[in-house]
């Protein structure tokens, strides 16, 4: 047991701890996870998630090996081998088994050959070194409890010449935009939660660890820290999600 102290949402727990209770979390939500997210962000997160595959470009005449991290209900693994071209392979990784249920659900038989789901830990893949051509994590790094471990894996994972591409929630930049923003967030967004899933406190704690993660500076800089280079990040919707880039070169 370690004594280190990380957050979970707005409270203080143990480094240990937090991985525990985020488990705990998706479990809870994990059948209509996606299903949320539409009403939540008003199908936005769809938007947001093709522009992050615009961003990647998957290849339509080569073998492409791809990593999607913290995808276990397999969306963003779908538009990926959707876009690719038929040597397109994606392995998706999740540490909750019940999510990667959905995404095996979900997948069926349509990407024969093509797909994979691992349950395992951002922050020690069991995948060897240099082995994919890019890794994708959206809305999931804020969850994981030591985001410079999962960095650090995901330059290892990398092949020379791969990128790492996160989508995630960030700071909105637009006056009174912002406040708004905040309102809707701490008070409808639990209430909905609480009506779709049963389970409010898990919304509350997502809503939450949006305001604990770092400034897009601050996580840039620890991107950069991992070993990645060429390290940029895009706002999207004034700034309520960004598209961080890194390459490893």
């Amino acid at each position: 047991m370690t004594d280190e102290t990380t957050h979970f949402g707005f409270q203080s727990v143990r480094l240990d701890e937090k991985q525990e209770r985020v488990n705990e979390v998706f479990h809870s939500v994990a059948g209509r996870y996606d299903l949320m997210n539409d009403l939540m962000s008003a199908g936005l997160h769809r938007v947001w998630k093709d522009v992050l595959l615009t961003t990647l470009r998957p290849p339509k005449t080569r073998p492409f090996r791809h990593l999607d991290v913290a995808g276990g209900t397999g969306d963003v693994a779908f538009k990926i081998l959707d876009a690719g071209g038929p040597q397109t392979h994606v392995t998706v990784l999740d540490i909750n088994g019940e999510m990667l249920n959905v995404g095996r659900e979900r997948a069926g038989g349509r990407y024969e050959g093509r797909i994979d789901f691992v349950e395992a830990n951002a922050e020690e893949l069991p995948l060897e070194a240099n082995r994919f051509d890019a890794y994708t994590i959206a809305f999931g790094i804020r969850n994981v409890p030591r985001i410079d471990a999962a960095l650090r894996e995901a330059h290892r994972v990398l092949k020379p010449g791969g990128r790492f591409l996160c989508l995630e929630f960030s700071k909105v930049d637009v006056p009174l935009l912002d406040k708004i923003y905040d309102a809707y967030s701490f008070n409808v967004i639990p209430k909905l939660g609480g009506m779709v899933t049963g389970d409010a406190e898990s919304y509350r704690y997502l809503v939450e660890s949006i305001r604990r993660f770092p400034t897009p500076a601050a996580f840039s800089a620890m991107i950069e820290e991992a070993g990645f280079r060429r390290v940029t990040h895009k706002p999207l919707t004034a700034g309520v999600v960004a598209i961080h880039s890194g390459w490893k070169i």
